[in-house]
Formats: C-alpha cells, sequence, structure tokens
C-alpha cells in the first residue's frame, strides 16, 4: 500500500504545488486543495483493497482463535471471534448438512462486499482530479 500512495505523492505535478505557492496558499491549503486531490486514485485504490480484504480476512482468524472460544447462548455455540469467511467455511464443511444455507450465506456476503466495494469507490471517484 505504501508504493502506491508514494507513487501517488510522485504524481502531483511540481507546477501546480509551485502555482499555489506563488499564490499565496499556506502549506494546509496546499495540502487540502492541491496535494490530496491529486493523491485521491491512490487513496481509492487503498481503501478499496483494504475494505475487500478486510472482509475476506479467512486464515489468520483460522491461524489465531479458529473462531473459538464458543460460549452456548440459548443452547447455540456462538463463536466469538469469527468472522463471516469462517462461519460460511465451518457451516459448508463442518455442519455438511446446511450446504444450502452456506451457499446461501456466500452469495450474501458477496453481494454485500461487492455492493460495499462500489459504494466506496463511487464516493472516493467524485474526490479525484481528473489530468
Amino acid at each position: 500500500m505504501m508504493i502506491i500512495y508514494i507513487a501517488g505523492l510522485q504524481a502531483v505535478p511540481e507546477d501546480m504545488l509551485e502555482a499555489a505557492k506563488i499564490d499565496g496558499a499556506n502549506k494546509w491549503q496546499t495540502l487540502w486543495r492541491v496535494t490530496i486531490p491529486n493523491v485521491m486514485p491512490s487513496i481509492t485504490i487503498c481503501t478499496f483493497l483494504t475494505l475487500t480484504n478486510g472482509f475476506k480476512l479467512f486464515d489468520q482468524n483460522v491461524a489465531l482463535t479458529n473462531g473459538l472460544p464458543k460460549p452456548f447462548v440459548n443452547g447455540v455455540p456462538v463463536g466469538q471471534t469469527e468472522m463471516i469467511a469462517l462461519n460460511i467455511y465451518n457451516t459448508f464443511y463442518v455442519g455438511s448438512t446446511n450446504r444450502g444455507a452456506a451457499q446461501a450465506k456466500a452469495v450474501l456476503f458477496f453481494i454485500l462486499v461487492a455492493a460495499l466495494g462500489l459504494i466506496q469507490l463511487s464516493v472516493t471517484r467524485k474526490r479525484e482530479v481528473q489530468q
């Protein structure tokens, strides 16, 4: 991610920074009015990747806790550290009679991640500057 941000910062045109300085903009004004709008494509990409990868967290969840501890709530074991992807996996493979429910969860999970990703892209793309 840091490489994407560095590439975005290097892509800020020097003449825009110089023009802001000549026009009397201070450091904060230059940051908010010139630098951030020019780096917004990098911010958009990194935010999208972070958001979608955060939802798809599976291997760290399995390696660290495997969804444990599982206290019982109303007679049903509840995985306190179980993320959505691990829940879908456990529903499909551990409870082999619930494969249809696991597939339905997976489809809804895909729709959720796709919708949030598209909303985030549309919000951040509005702030980008065309060069």
